[in-house]
């Protein structure tokens, strides 16, 4: 039997990129898994609404992609420690270790305690190699032998399960637009993305920014400020904070390029979730991005360097051969699947 831990996807209250992931990918593990949460009175996992807590067996898999900490999970650590069935978990990233200043201060404090608690689970995998690196180096900082060398698993382009856009790379005649998705925040770097914007302007180029995003409590509430003190006095700028589905299609779908000038990232879903739509994605130049980016369709900028991401984003406004090419490419590179993501889990944990 294989547990799929769904504790804070149950209670949460929006749809951030790691509760998408969560549901998506019980979706597409299906009836293999039976979902269970943690509950606190009890101290161990439970089944649905019934609420019975579940009687492991030794050869069962817990598997959970959600992060944890003692002091959200009571009794979480000793359930760890010496627990009634095999643990499986996959892990995101190391960011709020290397940008703590930026991180919701929750996250800083779970941190620690939760990559080491992965250590001793059965079998681990990192969504990318860079993350991968990230806990290995973290690990061997606190002198913690993994009770098993953490592998790495591709995340899948297709969140939405709806099909790949494929078809003649077109350059419309009518204002360009670009579009930046994710949550309004220091780590995403929308400001420097309206600087640069704002200096192409003033350059005389033409073309139209969409940013979509919920904003940080923490720390975005100043960004989302800048952005609507913009949009009154820029026509060309417009910022969605509460895009429904069929709003960001349209905006993905009149985009030249989805703009990801991010400074870390655990995978970097925006970038695979352009491609599979068939849109070109201009990034910051990462490791975890090249990941993804180097097999074609995007466009890497120094981060942080106003010149270079000048310079990418006038090519893909300006140049209509650089726009089909990446269009192209995009369009005819290969992509992972969430349905691979769930196999290569239910071979591993059968």
């Amino acid at each position: 039997m294989i547990y799929y831990d769904t504790t804070k996807m149950g209670a949460a209250r929006h749809r951030s990129g790691l509760m998408r992931l969560t549901s998506r990918l019980l979706e597409e593990l299906g009836s293999a898994v039976t979902a269970v949460s943690w509950d606190d009175h009890r101290r161990t996992f439970v089944l649905g609404g019934k609420r019975a807590p579940v009687r492991f067996d030794p050869a069962d898999w817990l598997l959970t992609v959600e992060m944890f900490s003692e002091a959200e999970r009571p009794g979480l650590t000793a359930f760890v420690r010496n627990p009634p069935c095999r643990l499986a978990a996959m892990f995101h990233d190391a960011i709020p270790l290397r940008f703590p200043h930026i991180t919701w201060p929750q996250s800083v404090q779970r941190h620690p305690e939760y990559m080491k608690l992965l250590a001793g689970f059965d079998r681990t995998w990192a969504i990318s190699e860079a993350t991968r690196r990230d806990f290995a180096g973290f690990w061997n900082w606190q002198g913690v032998t993994p009770k098993a060398a953490p592998e790495v698993i591709a995340l899948g382009a297709d969140f939405d399960d709806g099909s790949r856009v494929q078809r003649d790379a077109i350059v419309p005649a009518q204002c360009p637009s670009l579009l930046g998705v994710g949550i309004v925040e220091p780590r995403k770097n929308q400001t420097f993305l309206l600087d640069v914007a704002q200096a192409l302007w003033d350059e005389g180029l033409n073309f139209e920014l969409h940013i979509v995003g919920r904003v940080n409590p923490h720390f975005g509430k100043p960004i989302a400020a800048r952005m609507l003190a913009l949009q009154k006095r820029e026509r060309r700028f417009r910022f969605h904070a509460a895009a429904g589905d069929r709003e960001l299609g349209r905006l993905y779908a009149a985009a030249r390029a989805v703009v990801f000038p991010t400074l870390a990232e655990g995978c970097g879903l925006p970038l695979l979730e352009a491609l599979w739509r068939g849109v070109p994605c201009v990034g910051s130049d990462l490791d975890v991005l090249r990941e993804n980016a180097n097999a074609g369709g995007c466009l890497l900028a120094a981060v942080n360097d106003p010149a270079d991401w000048r310079a990418k984003l006038r090519s893909v406004v300006e140049d209509a051969e650089v726009s089909r090419r990446l269009q192209t490419e995009a369009m005819s590179r290969p992509l992972p699947r969430w349905k691979d993501t769930a196999q290569t889990l239910l071979q591993a944990l059968r």
